[in-house]
C-alpha cells in the first residue's frame, strides 16, 4: 500500500544507531559495539550504515579503533532525512492502490490515510536527532 507509513527494521535500526552516535559525540562507535548493544546482526547493521554514509549522514573510519560518527551536528539531522535515506521518499498519497486502478473517483480510505501520512511527515521533518539523543541519555 503506497503512502501508508511503514517503519521498517532498517529504519528503526538506523534511527537507534544514529541516536547512539549523537549521544557519543565525537567518539567513534563500531558496528560490533552497536550490533551488540541493539542485539542485531552486524551484517545487517553494516548495510544500514552504508546507506546512511551514502546519504551523507555518517562517516566511517577504518582500521583498529575505527567506527562511525555523525557528519553534522545532531540538531541538523531530521527523522525525515533518516527515513528517506533508508526507505526512500515518504509518500503522502492516500490511494491504497497507488494509481486509482479501482476506477473510483476517491479512494475508499484515501483522506484519512493522507492526513495520517501528512502528520507523520510533519513530525519527522520537525524532530531531530538531538531531541532523540536527549531522551536516549535519560533512559540509560
Amino acid at each position: 500500500m503506497p503512502g501508508v507509513v511503514k517503519i521498517s527494521d532498517a529504519f528503526s535500526l538506523a534511527l537507534h544507531t544514529l541516536v547512539l552516535l549523537a549521544a557519543n559525540g565525537e567518539k567513534l562507535v563500531s558496528v560490533k559495539e552497536a550490533a551488540r548493544r541493539f542485539q542485531v546482526s552486524e551484517a545487517h547493521l553494516a548495510k544500514v550504515l552504508q546507506r546512511l554514509a551514502r546519504a551523507g549522514l555518517v562517516r566511517s573510519f577504518r582500521g583498529p579503533g575505527g567506527g562511525f560518527r555523525l557528519i553534522r551536528p545532531a540538531e541538523e539531522t531530521s527523522l525525515l532525512q533518516i527515513y528517506e535515506a533508508i526507505d526512500g521518499p515518504l509518500s503522502t498519497n492516500g490511494c491504497l492502490l497507488g494509481n486509482r486502478a479501482c476506477g473510483l473517483k476517491t479512494c475508499l480510505l484515501g483522506r484519512p490515510l493522507e492526513e495520517i501520512n501528512l502528520k507523520v511527515r510533519d513530525h519527522f521533518s520537525r524532530t531531530n536527532l538531538a531531541e532523540l539523543s536527549q531522551a536516549f541519555g535519560r533512559g540509560k
